[in-house]
Parts: structure tokens; C-alpha cells; sequence
């Protein structure tokens, strides 16, 4: 499987950005989708995570602001970030795999697939 995220960019807080994620190749199995973040200095941070079912899952600082959705007849998987801040400036990536529940859809080192990474820079 293969992933492409876009839809990062430079905006000023409180704005709205939304990355989206393209997954081509085997897509036939049931994936988990997953949106993680690195800053600069950083380990790679858990920020949202998405069923095959659509069951949803947030880290508490984005809770409220971010949305995941995805679309599997098109094999996409979305992030609608609202009311971004500065703290949420970081490298974007997105993740994929099969047989991730609520356990360990929040550990990186439990995705097996992995898009090159989109930035989102907000500034004050």
C-alpha cells in the first residue's frame, strides 16, 4: 500500500486546514488509518486514528478541533484541522494498517504503511 498526504500549508491561528491522505496499491484489506505529527526536536506524536468502521480517536489536545473522516470507496482518509495553534505546527503524516483497535491504534511503531509527510505551519 502505498500513501500520499497533501493539503499542508502556512496559516495563521485559528485558521482551518484540511490534509487528506491517498492510499493506492492493495487497498482490499480492511485498514486502520491513523494521522500522526512530528515538530521539530520531536518524537512522531499520535493526533487522530480511524477505524475501517469509522470508529474515531483523538489525542486530548486536538479534541474538539480536528476531525477524521475517510472515504473508503475512493481510499482516502481526511484530517479537517479547525481552529489550528501554534502548537500544532509539525510534519503530518499518515499511516496505515490491519488489525488496530483501540490499544494500539495510538502507536506509531504498530503502522506498517507510511505517507511521505505534508507540513502545516501556524504562526501567531
Amino acid at each position: 500500500v502505498q500513501l500520499q498526504a497533501s493539503g499542508g500549508g502556512s496559516v495563521q491561528a485559528g485558521d482551518s486546514l484540511r490534509l487528506s491522505c491517498a492510499a493506492s496499491g492493495n487497498t482490499n484489506w480492511r485498514y486502520s488509518m491513523g494521522w500522526f505529527r512530528r515538530s521539530t526536536g520531536e518524537d512522531r506524536e499520535f493526533v487522530a486514528a480511524i477505524t475501517y468502521n469509522a470508529d474515531t480517536f483523538y489525542t486530548e489536545s486536538v479534541t474538539g478541533r480536528f476531525t477524521i473522516s475517510r472515504d473508503n470507496a475512493k481510499n482516502m482518509v481526511y484530517l479537517q484541522m479547525d481552529n489550528l495553534q501554534t502548537k500544532d505546527t509539525a510534519v503530518y503524516y499518515c499511516g496505515a494498517n490491519v488489525d488496530l483497535g483501540a490499544g494500539t491504534l495510538r502507536i506509531a511503531s504498530y503502522y506498517h504503511y507510511w505517507g511521505q509527510g505534508t507540513l502545516v505551519t501556524v504562526s501567531s
